[in-house]
């Protein structure tokens, strides 16, 4: 089999779990698109954790721009979206993801997974504790522009939608938690497409990409992920009232703790 059609294949089931852990546990899929592009892009394409590491989080950001419009619609129609909320982070997101694109598509791929290996494991221990405080500082224009700018630098390193930062970052300046899940939602398909543009424009006419690429953005894992994921995801989120989903949260947190170990490690 042709090694596009067999990631095409994987793609399509790797889709179709991360739909589920999204529905189910409400975490980004990028945390396990990522470590599982890396390794195939290694092991079945041959290639090396320099060329692979800025296509896998390129391709993990670009599924982000069409698998959270509908949890941003959802939000929007439940009212959980503020316009000010969101038009004054956006402005920071925007220069945000654009920077963190290029920083990601320039550094060493070495030092990308090990930026990426460390912050997944912040983010792991966040959901372990899973809590969520507040200051006594409410938000203002300025501050949620520079939470924009951050968490889109940040997601977009690690090509996640940033709701794990941008939630907490909102709760802390004293936004209520469900306006800060939509506007988290909202500002995720910013920050991909913003991000993904600018993976795309660096990424442009570098010899080594593998076929079928646009930019850095690897489209036989993007059309796999999405197809799978849109169908999943419903799944996952009505098995939220039949499972344990703190526990299953802090179990997955672990797992990735574990994965992002090995990423540091080096280990095949």
């Amino acid at each position: 089999m042709e090694p596009v059609l067999l990631l095409m294949l994987i793609y399509l089931g790797v889709g179709a779990i991360v739909g589920v852990l999204a529905g189910l546990l409400g975490i980004g899929g990028g945390l396990i698109i990522v470590p599982a592009s890396i390794y195939m892009f290694q092991h079945l394409l041959g290639m090396s954790i320099e060329d692979a590491m800025p296509i896998a989080v390129a391709t993990s950001l670009s599924t982000v721009i069409f698998t959270g419009l509908s949890s941003a619609r959802t939000h929007y129609r439940l009212g959980n979206l503020d316009r000010d909320i969101f038009k004054y982070s956006a402005f920071g997101i925007a220069i945000g993801a654009v920077l963190g694109a290029q920083f990601a598509s320039s550094i060493s791929g070495v030092v990308l997974q090990r930026i990426f290996a460390v912050i997944v494991i912040l983010i792991a221990l966040q959901m372990i504790f899973n809590r969520h405080r507040s200051s006594i500082h409410p938000t203002s224009p300025g501050i949620l522009s520079g939470i924009g700018l951050g968490s889109g630098f940040v997601s977009a390193i690690m090509g996640i939608g940033g709701g794990a930062l941008i939630v907490p970052a909102l709760v802390w300046f004293q936004v209520n938690i469900k306006k800060a899940i939509g506007c988290a939602s909202a500002c995720g398909v910013m920050i991909a497409f913003f991000g993904t543009m600018s993976f795309i424009y660096a990424g442009w006419n570098k010899e080594y990409l593998p076929e079928y690429s646009l930019g850095y953005v690897y489209l036989p894992a993007t059309i796999g992920i999405v197809i799978t994921s849109i169908l999943t995801a419903p799944i996952g989120a009505k098995l939220t009232n039949k499972l344990d989903t703190i526990k299953l949260k802090r179990i997955f947190a672990v797992f990735l703790v574990l994965v992002s170990i090995r990423m540091m490690i080096g280990i095949e």
